[in-house]
């Protein structure tokens, strides 16, 4: 008979730890939260210090009483769910179910889910710490209080289905005043003068930087032609040559916001998906001979923290395969960036850092080894040496004006032989090498190339940016990012435009009304506080109680207010020239979470739908009678074909140039990679660069 009963979350993290406890441990899983607040009703007593009112989670019945059949055969319960807010509330809510003595210590912790760190968090249990439940169960009841107070009225006075929340509301401002900046933005006028320089037989670049030693702005095309007349017929002759020898450290080991910006870069990874597969590699793999192990820490974290002998780890391996030089003289230690990150965790790390992601990578689908392999190579480097870069600035004296080069060239590698950070526009940094000159050198031109230039306005929401700027405004914690860009596109709040976001009416209209009614809940700078304020509930300086009673006095005021003045509002839709080939009716333009799409204007009679092309003003590669238009698959992804569709059935996921290729009269396609975006030939190995502005950030 076996002697404990171990409750953790979920069937793969109950599998992984029941292999290293053994026969007399029975492991079973609650399948997350067994009790919430109901679904029917807002279940807080606010007369009376916010009494939340729990009730069992539908579908739960069979596994509770499973659980209460295994746990009175047992001697001991231990209560194993993750290491968080809300991993606590689990255990909290299942010990008050199974009747467990509050003051016994049956909490069990670990970071990483390895036959080490399993065995040692079983040796020290702790008693369920109140604190984190009274954190949890305050930012449960906020979030409770403005969705179920907000939603109501916005049903009555818009439409039924919406909702607010006090992260997902900020959220979509956030997209909402961006594009209001793009909307407002006036394109400045500027230019460029390039100098295709020869020295020798190299070739290299110089940039137009000022006149008579001052730097200088080039506003217009007669700025430019001031220059050109200065420079025409003078030599070009180097007038100052510096060398400098530059580090580059690298990138603090992944937290939970970095991890989702970082793939969504390098792995085209949704926020939501990330989260997933990182929660697999968490639980437990089956490496084959090995076993089941958990191959990253805890996957929720804001603290770059990292354990000594994680760091001994990563010391003893980067010394092996790399050799000394690419250790540094001190183990790296990252501060925290962010005054409100919480350090209860470490930062994501390798359980292992010995178990090599191409050694592990016939155990793991394709997005496990790709975000696994993420992981480590971030980690890996964050404890290596830094990079030593030789940089070269050049200055050209052409008669009274200056030009310029830079060049840089790589000295020494140091974690970048491993992984380099990425960036939200998907450049690299490049050696750029610029040839051995002196003072005095005369240098060959080729020619001049001056260039008219637009600044761009400031870019759409990704969903990696948007989660940086949730955690540099302080909003949001690693649990809640994922959730709430899911929710403002499912309530139709946002689309998806080209990978970035795009506020649909509906959104506007919505955050209107809030901005007028409830101010407080879109102000950044009052969320962040309130996250603060659940912090401190955490860490147990401050009551859970009086921090609700503060927010909800001021709230009720504008609650009832709102009540009273809030204007009903009638969403029209636009009607289209189409006419819906089911009924008759005149279709109408909707916004789903990937965009518009037309719809009948007979629903729900008629659910006749039909997406919208978009004509790309090219003709059809493959029967040269109809036009190419651009489509979107059900899953939102964007493709192109033919529009005499089903007649021609040509279809590309690339995107078709009207350039035929220049070596053999074939289509060609657009491919965007992050070197930038390139035209390829269908038939032969032609490829050219697509110029296009730089964009600014």
């Amino acid at each position: 008979m076996a002697d404990a009963l171990v409750i953790v979350e979920s069937p793969a993290k109950a599998k992984t730890i029941g292999k290293y406890l053994g026969k007399k441990f029975i492991v079973k899983a609650s399948m997350g939260h067994i009790r919430d607040l109901p679904k029917s009703q807002t279940g807080v007593d606010v007369e009376h210090n916010f009494e939340p009112k729990y009730i069992t989670i539908r579908g739960k019945g069979s596994i509770l009483k499973e659980l209460k059949d295994a746990a009175k055969k047992v001697k001991k319960v231990y209560l194993a769910a993750d290491p968080d807010r809300e991993g606590e509330a689990i255990a909290w809510h299942l010990a008050h179910y199974l009747e467990l003595n509050a003051n016994e210590p049956c909490r069990v912790v670990f970071n990483e889910i390895t036959m080490q760190a399993v065995k040692d968090a079983f040796k020290t249990p702790r008693v369920i710490n109140q604190d984190l439940v009274n954190a949890q169960q305050a930012r449960r009841i906020l979030d409770r209080l403005v969705g179920y107070k907000i939603s109501p009225l916005l049903w009555k006075k818009v439409k039924k289905g919406l909702s607010a929340g006090r992260v997902q509301s900020v959220s979509v401002k956030l997209v909402i005043d961006r594009e209001n900046e793009i909307k407002a933005f006036v394109p400045e006028e500027y230019w460029s003068i390039t100098a295709h320089l020869l020295a020798g037989k190299a070739k290299f670049e110089a940039k137009f930087y000022g006149m008579n030693g001052q730097k200088q702005e080039l506003h217009s095309e007669d700025d430019v032609k001031k220059v050109l007349a200065a420079i025409e017929a003078q030599n070009f002759t180097v007038n100052e040559v510096k060398e400098k020898e530059r580090l580059r450290n690298p990138a603090a080991p992944f937290i939970t916001s970095s991890l989702q910006q970082e793939a969504a870069r390098k792995l085209n990874f949704r926020a939501s998906k990330t989260m997933s597969v990182a929660q697999q590699l968490y639980e437990g793999i089956d490496l084959g001979k090995e076993g089941t192990v958990g191959l990253i820490t805890y996957m929720r974290t804001d603290s770059t923290r990292i354990s000594p002998v994680a760091q001994e780890e990563a010391k003893e391996l980067i010394t092996s395969k790399y050799g000394e030089a690419y250790v540094p003289e001190t183990p790296r230690v990252y501060t925290k960036k962010n005054s409100n990150a919480q350090d209860a965790h470490e930062g994501i790390r390798p359980s292992s850092v010995m178990r090599e992601p191409d050694v592990i990578k016939e155990y793991l689908s394709r997005d496990q080894f790709r975000l696994y392999k993420l992981i480590w190579e971030r980690f890996v480097a964050s404890q290596m040496s830094s990079a030593i870069l030789d940089t070269m600035t050049i200055d050209i004296a052409v008669g009274s004006a200056m030009f310029r080069a830079v060049g840089s060239k790589l000295k020494f590698a140091g974690f970048m032989k491993v992984y380099v950070e990425g960036n939200d526009d998907g450049t690299t940094e490049e050696d750029k090498l610029l040839p051995p000159l002196t003072k005095g050198d005369t240098i060959e031109q080729q020619n001049i190339e001056p260039k008219q230039h637009f600044t761009q306005p400031p870019p759409r929401y990704t969903e990696a940016r948007l989660v940086r700027t949730l955690e540099e405004l302080g909003i949001g914690r690693p649990s809640t990012y994922a959730p709430t860009l899911e929710t403002i596109q499912k309530r139709g709040y946002v689309a998806i435009d080209e990978k970035k976001f795009v506020p649909t009416e509906l959104g506007e209209l919505v955050i209107q009304l809030m901005v007028e009614f409830f101010p407080e809940i879109l102000d950044a700078e009052f969320t962040a506080h309130m996250e603060g304020e659940l912090d401190h509930v955490e860490e147990g300086t401050e009551d859970w109680v009086r921090v609700l009673d503060d927010f909800y006095t001021g709230f009720k005021k504008r609650l009832d207010f709102a009540e009273e003045e809030m204007k009903e509002v009638e969403i029209q839709d636009e009607v289209s020239d189409e006419i819906c080939e089911k009924c008759g009716k005149h279709l109408v333009y909707k916004m789903g979470r990937f965009g518009k799409f037309l719809a009948c204007s007979g629903f729900p009679e008629c659910r006749n739908t039909k997406p919208i092309v978009k004509n790309i003003d090219v003709t059809c590669p493959k029967c040269k009678e109809g036009a190419v238009v651009e489509r979107r698959s059900k899953k939102g992804r964007i493709f192109y074909g033919c529009d005499r569709y089903p007649e021609c059935d040509y279809i590309s996921w690339d995107k078709p140039s009207s350039k035929p290729c220049p070596d053999c009269g074939s289509p060609m396609t657009e491919k965007r990679t992050k070197a930038g975006v390139f035209l390829h030939c269908s038939e032969c190995t032609h490829k050219e660069e697509v110029v296009q502005e730089e964009a600014t950030d």
